[in-house]
Protein backbone atom coordinates (compact mmCIF):
# COMPACT_ATOMS: atom_id res chain seq x y z
CA UNK A 1 0.00 0.00 0.00
CA UNK A 2 2.72 2.82 1.03
CA UNK A 3 6.15 2.39 -0.17
CA UNK A 4 8.51 1.12 2.72
CA UNK A 5 12.20 2.93 2.41
CA UNK A 6 15.40 1.80 4.99
CA UNK A 7 16.63 5.00 5.20
CA UNK A 8 20.21 2.92 6.83
CA UNK A 9 21.00 1.27 3.78
CA UNK A 10 22.59 2.98 0.81
CA UNK A 11 19.95 1.34 -1.44
CA UNK A 12 16.91 2.38 0.60
CA UNK A 13 18.60 6.11 0.70
CA UNK A 14 19.15 6.11 -2.82
CA UNK A 15 15.50 4.60 -4.01
CA UNK A 16 13.82 6.99 -1.62
CA UNK A 17 15.68 10.47 -3.26
CA UNK A 18 14.85 9.17 -6.54
CA UNK A 19 10.97 9.03 -4.83
CA UNK A 20 11.14 12.59 -3.41
CA UNK A 21 12.43 14.01 -6.57
CA UNK A 22 9.35 12.96 -7.85
CA UNK A 23 7.32 13.81 -4.78
CA UNK A 24 8.64 17.20 -4.08
CA UNK A 25 7.07 19.93 -6.40
CA UNK A 26 7.85 23.48 -6.57
CA UNK A 27 6.20 26.35 -8.71
CA UNK A 28 9.08 26.56 -10.48
CA UNK A 29 9.06 22.85 -11.62
CA UNK A 30 5.93 23.39 -13.83
CA UNK A 31 6.63 25.12 -16.80
CA UNK A 32 4.11 24.31 -19.55
CA UNK A 33 1.06 25.18 -17.04
CA UNK A 34 3.26 28.32 -16.13
CA UNK A 35 3.09 29.03 -19.78
CA UNK A 36 -0.73 28.13 -19.88
CA UNK A 37 -1.35 30.53 -17.24
CA UNK A 38 0.15 32.92 -18.40
CA UNK A 39 -2.22 33.13 -21.42
CA UNK A 40 -5.31 32.78 -18.77
CA UNK A 41 -3.84 35.97 -17.13
CA UNK A 42 -3.68 37.45 -20.14
CA UNK A 43 -7.26 36.76 -21.45
CA UNK A 44 -9.16 37.71 -18.58
CA UNK A 45 -7.05 40.84 -18.19
CA UNK A 46 -8.08 41.70 -21.39
CA UNK A 47 -11.59 40.35 -21.77
CA UNK A 48 -13.20 40.26 -18.34
CA UNK A 49 -15.95 38.15 -17.63
CA UNK A 50 -16.00 37.03 -21.49
CA UNK A 51 -12.26 35.37 -20.61
CA UNK A 52 -14.07 33.81 -17.38
CA UNK A 53 -16.96 32.14 -18.88
CA UNK A 54 -15.24 31.16 -21.32
CA UNK A 55 -12.65 29.33 -19.32
CA UNK A 56 -15.72 27.74 -17.19
CA UNK A 57 -16.88 26.17 -19.78
CA UNK A 58 -13.74 24.07 -20.70
CA UNK A 59 -13.45 23.08 -17.18
CA UNK A 60 -16.15 23.37 -14.84
CA UNK A 61 -19.16 23.55 -16.58
CA UNK A 62 -19.90 23.56 -19.88
CA UNK A 63 -22.90 25.48 -19.43
CA UNK A 64 -21.89 27.79 -17.06
CA UNK A 65 -22.77 31.64 -17.80
CA UNK A 66 -22.03 35.44 -17.17
CA UNK A 67 -25.12 35.61 -15.08
CA UNK A 68 -23.92 32.81 -12.72
CA UNK A 69 -20.69 34.60 -11.70
CA UNK A 70 -22.09 36.43 -8.84
CA UNK A 71 -24.24 35.18 -5.63
CA UNK A 72 -26.52 36.97 -4.78
CA UNK A 73 -27.84 37.95 -1.52
CA UNK A 74 -30.54 36.00 -1.94
CA UNK A 75 -28.99 32.75 -2.17
CA UNK A 76 -26.54 33.28 1.04
CA UNK A 77 -28.98 33.94 3.35
CA UNK A 78 -30.66 30.95 2.20
CA UNK A 79 -27.44 28.65 2.75
CA UNK A 80 -27.40 30.03 5.87
CA UNK A 81 -31.23 29.45 7.27
CA UNK A 82 -30.84 25.85 5.61
CA UNK A 83 -27.56 25.19 7.55
CA UNK A 84 -28.17 22.31 10.16
CA UNK A 85 -28.57 23.72 13.82
CA UNK A 86 -25.76 21.40 15.25
CA UNK A 87 -23.44 22.15 12.25
CA UNK A 88 -24.08 25.84 12.65
CA UNK A 89 -23.32 25.91 16.03
CA UNK A 90 -20.10 23.97 15.16
CA UNK A 91 -19.35 26.69 12.47
CA UNK A 92 -20.13 29.12 15.14
CA UNK A 93 -17.31 27.77 17.67
CA UNK A 94 -14.54 27.29 14.89
CA UNK A 95 -15.02 31.07 13.66
CA UNK A 96 -14.51 31.50 17.45
CA UNK A 97 -11.33 29.73 18.51
CA UNK A 98 -9.97 30.67 15.18
CA UNK A 99 -10.82 34.84 16.12
CA UNK A 100 -9.58 34.70 19.33
CA UNK A 101 -6.34 32.42 18.50
CA UNK A 102 -5.73 35.62 15.30
CA UNK A 103 -6.59 38.51 18.17
CA UNK A 104 -4.13 36.93 20.28
CA UNK A 105 -1.23 36.64 17.89
CA UNK A 106 -2.21 40.20 15.97
CA UNK A 107 1.04 42.16 16.43
CA UNK A 108 0.60 45.31 17.93
CA UNK A 109 2.93 48.54 17.23
CA UNK A 110 5.81 48.38 18.90
CA UNK A 111 6.74 51.06 21.59
CA UNK A 112 9.40 53.82 19.52
CA UNK A 113 12.67 53.67 20.36
CA UNK A 114 15.05 56.93 20.29
CA UNK A 115 18.45 56.69 18.49
CA UNK A 116 20.78 59.79 18.18
CA UNK A 117 17.42 62.44 18.60
CA UNK A 118 15.44 60.19 16.15
CA UNK A 119 11.61 58.64 17.42
CA UNK A 120 11.53 55.33 15.29
CA UNK A 121 8.82 53.20 15.31
CA UNK A 122 6.60 50.92 13.31
CA UNK A 123 3.16 50.85 12.32
CA UNK A 124 0.87 47.86 10.81
CA UNK A 125 -2.02 48.65 9.00
CA UNK A 126 -4.38 46.27 6.90
CA UNK A 127 -4.62 45.74 3.38
CA UNK A 128 -8.08 47.58 2.27
CA UNK A 129 -9.35 44.21 0.35
CA UNK A 130 -8.55 40.99 0.17
CA UNK A 131 -9.67 38.23 -2.53
CA UNK A 132 -9.40 34.56 -0.64
CA UNK A 133 -9.36 30.95 -3.02
CA UNK A 134 -11.41 28.37 -1.64
CA UNK A 135 -11.25 25.38 -3.46
CA UNK A 136 -13.82 23.15 -4.96
CA UNK A 137 -13.38 19.44 -6.11
CA UNK A 138 -14.46 16.23 -4.58
CA UNK A 139 -14.73 17.84 -1.23
CA UNK A 140 -16.53 21.07 0.21
CA UNK A 141 -14.00 22.99 1.94
CA UNK A 142 -16.32 25.82 3.95
CA UNK A 143 -13.48 25.35 6.60
CA UNK A 144 -11.03 27.34 4.56
CA UNK A 145 -13.39 30.30 4.23
CA UNK A 146 -12.76 30.44 7.99
CA UNK A 147 -9.66 30.28 7.57
CA UNK A 148 -8.97 33.02 5.24
CA UNK A 149 -11.64 35.44 6.03
CA UNK A 150 -11.24 35.49 10.36
CA UNK A 151 -7.48 36.28 9.87
CA UNK A 152 -8.43 39.12 7.29
CA UNK A 153 -10.79 40.45 9.30
CA UNK A 154 -8.79 40.56 12.63
CA UNK A 155 -6.42 42.59 10.67
CA UNK A 156 -8.96 45.14 9.64
CA UNK A 157 -10.28 44.35 6.29
CA UNK A 158 -14.21 45.15 6.51
CA UNK A 159 -16.48 42.14 5.74
CA UNK A 160 -17.82 44.09 2.47
CA UNK A 161 -14.14 44.30 0.92
CA UNK A 162 -13.87 40.70 1.23
CA UNK A 163 -14.29 38.55 -1.85
CA UNK A 164 -14.70 34.68 -1.89
CA UNK A 165 -13.72 32.89 -5.08
CA UNK A 166 -15.41 29.00 -4.80
CA UNK A 167 -16.16 26.89 -8.22
CA UNK A 168 -19.08 24.77 -8.66
CA UNK A 169 -18.49 21.10 -8.89
CA UNK A 170 -17.16 20.09 -12.08
CA UNK A 171 -19.68 18.85 -14.67
CA UNK A 172 -19.07 16.85 -17.30
CA UNK A 173 -21.61 17.18 -20.39
CA UNK A 174 -23.93 18.96 -18.13
CA UNK A 175 -24.33 15.79 -15.95
CA UNK A 176 -22.58 16.64 -11.84
CA UNK A 177 -19.39 14.88 -10.95
CA UNK A 178 -18.25 13.54 -7.60
CA UNK A 179 -19.99 14.83 -4.83
CA UNK A 180 -22.48 17.59 -6.75
CA UNK A 181 -25.03 14.95 -7.32
CA UNK A 182 -26.19 16.32 -3.96
CA UNK A 183 -26.29 19.88 -5.38
CA UNK A 184 -28.43 21.55 -7.03
CA UNK A 185 -27.59 22.19 -10.95
CA UNK A 186 -24.03 20.87 -9.93
CA UNK A 187 -24.09 24.47 -7.62
CA UNK A 188 -21.47 25.44 -4.98
CA UNK A 189 -22.35 24.23 -1.56
CA UNK A 190 -24.96 25.71 0.57
CA UNK A 191 -22.92 25.24 3.26
CA UNK A 192 -20.25 27.61 1.56
CA UNK A 193 -22.70 30.39 1.33
CA UNK A 194 -24.27 29.57 4.85
CA UNK A 195 -20.60 30.11 6.39
CA UNK A 196 -20.08 33.18 4.26
CA UNK A 197 -23.13 34.75 5.24
CA UNK A 198 -22.21 33.82 8.66
CA UNK A 199 -19.37 35.75 8.31
CA UNK A 200 -20.80 38.58 7.03
CA UNK A 201 -19.21 38.29 3.13
CA UNK A 202 -21.49 39.35 0.33
CA UNK A 203 -19.09 39.15 -2.16
CA UNK A 204 -18.88 35.63 -3.21
CA UNK A 205 -18.34 34.50 -6.73
CA UNK A 206 -18.67 30.87 -8.79
CA UNK A 207 -15.56 30.96 -10.11
CA UNK A 208 -12.42 29.09 -10.16
CA UNK A 209 -9.43 28.20 -11.26
CA UNK A 210 -6.67 30.37 -13.10
CA UNK A 211 -9.30 33.05 -14.39
CA UNK A 212 -10.69 33.50 -11.09
CA UNK A 213 -7.49 34.72 -9.35
CA UNK A 214 -6.47 36.78 -12.57
CA UNK A 215 -10.11 38.43 -12.13
CA UNK A 216 -9.50 38.96 -8.43
CA UNK A 217 -6.27 41.30 -9.47
CA UNK A 218 -7.23 42.98 -12.28
CA UNK A 219 -11.00 43.24 -11.30
CA UNK A 220 -13.68 42.60 -14.41
CA UNK A 221 -17.51 44.15 -15.28
CA UNK A 222 -18.50 41.75 -12.08
CA UNK A 223 -15.85 41.04 -10.03
CA UNK A 224 -14.56 43.74 -8.15
CA UNK A 225 -10.39 43.93 -8.00
CA UNK A 226 -8.82 43.58 -4.58
CA UNK A 227 -5.27 44.30 -3.04
CA UNK A 228 -4.65 41.50 -1.62
CA UNK A 229 -4.85 37.59 -2.76
CA UNK A 230 -4.24 34.44 -0.57
CA UNK A 231 -5.67 31.14 -0.19
CA UNK A 232 -4.97 27.66 -1.71
CA UNK A 233 -5.44 25.83 -4.75
CA UNK A 234 -4.28 23.33 -7.25
CA UNK A 235 -0.96 24.43 -9.38
CA UNK A 236 -3.07 26.53 -11.86
CA UNK A 237 -4.31 29.05 -8.84
CA UNK A 238 -0.76 28.87 -7.20
CA UNK A 239 1.04 29.80 -10.44
CA UNK A 240 -1.41 32.39 -11.61
CA UNK A 241 -1.06 34.27 -7.94
CA UNK A 242 3.00 33.98 -8.60
CA UNK A 243 1.95 36.21 -11.89
CA UNK A 244 -0.51 38.56 -10.11
CA UNK A 245 1.78 39.26 -7.82
CA UNK A 246 2.72 43.01 -8.07
CA UNK A 247 -0.51 43.74 -9.90
CA UNK A 248 -1.49 43.31 -6.25
CA UNK A 249 -0.03 41.66 -2.57
CA UNK A 250 -0.57 37.69 -2.39
CA UNK A 251 0.24 35.62 0.18
CA UNK A 252 4.06 34.54 -0.73
CA UNK A 253 3.02 31.13 -0.49
CA UNK A 254 2.55 27.88 -2.27
CA UNK A 255 -0.32 26.36 -1.16
CA UNK A 256 -0.91 23.26 -2.96
CA UNK A 257 -1.93 19.82 -2.27
CA UNK A 258 -2.03 18.40 0.98
CA UNK A 259 0.89 17.08 3.17
CA UNK A 260 1.91 15.43 6.16
CA UNK A 261 5.08 14.19 7.91
CA UNK A 262 4.66 12.04 11.30
CA UNK A 263 8.03 11.76 13.50
CA UNK A 264 6.57 8.23 15.25
CA UNK A 265 8.71 6.67 18.42
CA UNK A 266 7.64 3.47 20.24
CA UNK A 267 4.90 4.88 22.59
CA UNK A 268 2.82 5.92 19.42
CA UNK A 269 -0.24 4.72 19.21
CA UNK A 270 -1.04 3.29 15.70
CA UNK A 271 -4.62 3.91 15.49
CA UNK A 272 -3.76 7.58 16.22
CA UNK A 273 -0.88 7.78 13.72
CA UNK A 274 -2.73 5.82 11.16
CA UNK A 275 -5.91 8.13 11.26
CA UNK A 276 -3.83 11.27 10.75
CA UNK A 277 -1.98 9.86 8.03
CA UNK A 278 -5.57 8.54 6.18
CA UNK A 279 -6.87 12.22 6.68
CA UNK A 280 -4.73 13.57 4.67
CA UNK A 281 -4.27 10.90 2.27
CA UNK A 282 -8.04 11.25 1.67
CA UNK A 283 -7.77 14.90 -0.24
CA UNK A 284 -5.66 12.52 -2.80
CA UNK A 285 -3.46 14.07 -3.72
CA UNK A 286 -2.44 13.88 -0.12
CA UNK A 287 1.35 13.31 0.15
CA UNK A 288 2.25 11.08 3.71
CA UNK A 289 5.53 10.61 5.28
CA UNK A 290 5.64 8.53 8.15
CA UNK A 291 9.23 8.35 9.84
CA UNK A 292 10.07 5.84 12.75
CA UNK A 293 13.40 4.20 14.07
CA UNK A 294 11.98 1.27 14.81
CA UNK A 295 10.59 -1.66 12.73
CA UNK A 296 7.82 -3.07 15.35
CA UNK A 297 6.22 0.41 15.39
CA UNK A 298 6.68 0.60 11.76
CA UNK A 299 5.00 -2.85 11.39
CA UNK A 300 1.93 -1.62 13.37
CA UNK A 301 0.98 1.32 11.98
CA UNK A 302 1.54 0.05 8.51
CA UNK A 303 -0.86 -2.63 9.57
CA UNK A 304 -3.43 -0.23 11.28
CA UNK A 305 -3.51 2.03 7.70
CA UNK A 306 -3.99 -0.75 5.79
CA UNK A 307 -7.37 -2.09 8.33
CA UNK A 308 -8.43 1.73 8.68
CA UNK A 309 -7.88 2.51 4.94
CA UNK A 310 -10.50 -0.80 4.17
CA UNK A 311 -13.07 1.26 6.49
CA UNK A 312 -13.31 4.01 4.67
CA UNK A 313 -15.57 5.52 1.99
CA UNK A 314 -12.90 7.21 0.24
CA UNK A 315 -10.84 3.83 0.42
CA UNK A 316 -9.97 3.78 -3.15
CA UNK A 317 -9.25 7.63 -3.24
CA UNK A 318 -6.48 7.07 0.13
CA UNK A 319 -5.23 3.46 -1.08
CA UNK A 320 -4.28 5.53 -4.34
CA UNK A 321 -2.69 8.11 -2.57
CA UNK A 322 -0.84 5.89 0.11
CA UNK A 323 0.37 4.18 -2.78
CA UNK A 324 1.39 6.86 -5.08
CA UNK A 325 2.23 10.10 -3.43
CA UNK A 326 3.37 8.61 0.04
CA UNK A 327 6.37 6.92 1.74
CA UNK A 328 7.21 5.22 4.76
CA UNK A 329 11.30 5.62 6.49
CA UNK A 330 12.81 3.35 8.70
CA UNK A 331 15.75 5.39 10.12
CA UNK A 332 18.37 4.92 12.43
CA UNK A 333 17.46 7.19 15.12
CA UNK A 334 15.16 10.04 16.43
CA UNK A 335 18.22 12.48 15.14
CA UNK A 336 18.06 11.55 11.64
CA UNK A 337 13.89 11.39 11.68
CA UNK A 338 14.55 15.69 12.32
CA UNK A 339 16.42 15.61 9.81
CA UNK A 340 14.22 14.23 7.02
CA UNK A 341 11.50 16.23 8.58
CA UNK A 342 13.35 19.20 8.38
CA UNK A 343 14.23 18.40 4.56
CA UNK A 344 10.83 17.64 3.65
CA UNK A 345 9.53 21.13 5.19
CA UNK A 346 6.09 19.46 5.38
CA UNK A 347 2.17 21.23 5.78
CA UNK A 348 1.64 19.66 8.68
CA UNK A 349 4.21 18.29 10.70
CA UNK A 350 3.10 15.67 13.33
CA UNK A 351 4.75 15.09 16.57
CA UNK A 352 3.38 11.75 17.66
CA UNK A 353 6.42 10.88 20.41
CA UNK A 354 6.97 10.93 24.28
CA UNK A 355 8.88 14.54 24.49
CA UNK A 356 7.01 16.35 21.50
CA UNK A 357 8.15 19.47 23.09
CA UNK A 358 11.41 19.18 23.32
CA UNK A 359 11.48 17.44 19.74
CA UNK A 360 9.81 20.97 18.71
CA UNK A 361 12.52 22.93 19.70
CA UNK A 362 14.72 21.19 17.68
CA UNK A 363 12.61 21.05 14.49
CA UNK A 364 13.19 24.55 12.28
CA UNK A 365 10.72 23.99 8.94
CA UNK A 366 6.90 22.81 9.18
CA UNK A 367 3.69 24.58 8.08
CA UNK A 368 2.07 23.57 11.50
CA UNK A 369 3.36 21.37 13.94
CA UNK A 370 1.01 18.89 16.27
CA UNK A 371 2.14 17.98 19.39
CA UNK A 372 1.53 14.51 21.24
CA UNK A 373 -0.61 11.91 20.57
CA UNK A 374 -3.88 13.67 21.33
CA UNK A 375 -3.65 16.05 18.97
CA UNK A 376 -4.99 15.37 15.49
CA UNK A 377 -3.94 17.55 12.73
CA UNK A 378 -8.01 17.41 12.00
CA UNK A 379 -8.24 19.69 15.02
CA UNK A 380 -6.39 22.29 13.65
CA UNK A 381 -8.12 21.91 9.95
CA UNK A 382 -11.61 22.90 11.04
CA UNK A 383 -11.57 24.41 14.98
CA UNK A 384 -8.46 24.61 17.41
CA UNK A 385 -7.29 28.37 15.80
CA UNK A 386 -3.91 28.75 13.41
CA UNK A 387 -5.42 28.93 10.26
CA UNK A 388 -5.12 25.62 8.43
CA UNK A 389 -3.95 27.30 5.14
CA UNK A 390 0.06 26.46 5.08
CA UNK A 391 3.16 26.66 2.97
CA UNK A 392 3.45 23.01 0.71
CA UNK A 393 6.26 21.46 -1.13
CA UNK A 394 9.13 22.18 0.82
CA UNK A 395 8.06 26.03 0.50
CA UNK A 396 8.17 25.97 4.63
CA UNK A 397 11.47 26.62 4.70
CA UNK A 398 11.40 30.15 3.52
CA UNK A 399 7.54 31.09 4.06
CA UNK A 400 4.61 30.87 6.51
CA UNK A 401 1.08 29.75 6.82
CA UNK A 402 -1.81 32.00 6.45
CA UNK A 403 -2.48 34.74 9.76
CA UNK A 404 -3.50 37.74 10.63
CA UNK A 405 -0.15 39.19 9.69
CA UNK A 406 -0.61 38.01 5.98
CA UNK A 407 -3.32 41.11 5.89
CA UNK A 408 -1.21 43.88 7.40
CA UNK A 409 1.35 45.72 6.08
CA UNK A 410 4.58 47.52 8.01
CA UNK A 411 5.42 50.37 8.04
CA UNK A 412 8.30 52.56 9.90
CA UNK A 413 7.80 55.58 11.20
CA UNK A 414 10.70 58.68 11.75
CA UNK A 415 10.29 61.74 13.82
CA UNK A 416 13.43 64.45 14.65
CA UNK A 417 10.98 66.47 17.12
CA UNK A 418 13.89 68.51 18.03
CA UNK A 419 15.56 68.76 14.72
CA UNK A 420 18.69 66.54 13.84
CA UNK A 421 22.02 67.47 15.75
CA UNK A 422 25.04 68.70 13.88
CA UNK A 423 26.81 65.47 13.80
CA UNK A 424 23.57 63.49 12.43
CA UNK A 425 23.13 66.40 9.62
CA UNK A 426 27.05 66.05 8.41
CA UNK A 427 26.47 62.55 8.12
CA UNK A 428 23.64 62.20 6.25
CA UNK A 429 25.14 64.99 3.72
CA UNK A 430 28.64 63.05 3.60
CA UNK A 431 26.75 59.66 2.97
CA UNK A 432 25.03 61.76 0.00
CA UNK A 433 27.45 62.97 -1.72
CA UNK A 434 29.91 59.91 -1.44
CA UNK A 435 26.62 58.29 -3.45
CA UNK A 436 26.52 61.21 -5.84
CA UNK A 437 23.28 62.31 -4.78
CA UNK A 438 23.38 66.20 -3.58
CA UNK A 439 20.10 67.12 -3.05
CA UNK A 440 19.78 64.62 -0.71
CA UNK A 441 22.47 66.03 1.15
CA UNK A 442 21.18 69.40 0.73
CA UNK A 443 17.97 68.44 2.09
CA UNK A 444 19.78 67.86 5.45
CA UNK A 445 22.27 70.53 5.59
CA UNK A 446 19.05 73.10 5.18
CA UNK A 447 17.81 72.03 8.45
CA UNK A 448 20.96 72.65 10.08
Amino acid sequence: MIAVYDLQTPQGKDQFQKRLDLLQSTASAFGSEARAVEEIVSQVREHGDEAVVRYMRQWTDPDFSADRICVTKAELEAGCNALDPQLRQALERAIDHVRRYQEHVKPADPTPVMIDGAELGMRYTPVDSAGLCVPGGAAVLFSTIIMLAVPAQVAGVASDQISVINPPPTRQAGKPKGLSEKLPGGDVSPIVLGTCHLLGIEKVYRVGGAQAVAALAYGTDQIQPVDMIAGPGNVFVQLAKQQVAGVCGTDGGFYGPSEIVTIADDSADPRYVASDLIAQAEHNPGKCFLVVWSKAVLDRILEELQTQTAKMQRASFIADALERESAALLVADEQQAMVIADTLAAEHVNLAVADPDAMLKQLRHGGEFFLGHQTPVAAGDYYAGPSHCLPTATTARFTSGISVTTFLKRSGTVCYRQGMSPTTIADIALLADAEGLHAHANSARVRG
